[in-house]
């Protein structure tokens, strides 16, 4: 069987001259999207967020968690504010904060309740809202405030056997503000882990 005869192809036998031509392409086209880059996007402020203000005009602040008191037992060992995140929960135009809080343990992985606060204008940040309570022996992975909506992925243990450590379940939750109370939604309850 004979091969089929194959055409010169100018990049087979590529000259010094060549690549150097090539080289100088294409620094010219990275040259010129440098040139059209877009410019950098500024954010503008939505209805509600511009009607998140202070008498001064600067945006209203988001409730800070230090110094709040927290409804947990801890008995003397203090809590720790391990993840916090505000937002707008409630569409009155003034953000909550929403913080995960445990006690100050030492070693291990206490367990931690979700808590929304709140703040009045010249008032202290106060809970107005517990999502998660410590009393159900869960511990927060993941956790986020997005568009109005809490969400959280809360591990657990299936039994007293379970070293605390190790969580064996764990639970997608999410949390939105409907009427007067937030209302939870689960996602795939005690699936282990």
């Amino acid at each position: 069987m004979q091969t089929p005869a194959l055409p010169d192809l100018a990049h087979t036998a590529a000259k010094p001259m060549h690549w150097l031509a090539t080289a100088a392409a294409m620094a010219g086209v990275v040259a010129l999207a440098g040139l059209l880059q877009p410019r950098t996007a500024t954010a503008t402020a939505t209805a509600p967020e511009q009607r998140t203000t202070t008498q001064h005009g600067a945006p209203a602040p988001a409730p800070d968690p230090a110094g709040v008191e927290f409804p947990l037992e801890c008995g003397g060992a203090g809590t720790t504010v391990a993840k916090k995140a505000s937002g707008d929960l409630d569409g009155d135009g003034r953000p909550e904060t929403v913080a995960v809080v445990h006690c100050a343990a030492g070693s291990g992985t206490p367990p931690g309740g979700i808590y929304v606060l709140t703040q009045g204008s010249g008032a202290a940040p106060r809970v107005v809202a517990t999502l998660v309570d410590p009393a159900d022996r869960k511990t927060v992975g993941d956790f986020a405030v997005r568009d109005g909506v809490v969400s959280a992925t809360l591990l657990g243990y299936s039994s007293l056997d379970v070293p605390r450590c190790c969580p064996d379940q764990e639970e997608q939750a999410s949390w939105r503000w409907k009427g007067q109370a937030f209302v939870r939604t689960s996602g795939d309850l005690a699936r282990s882990v």
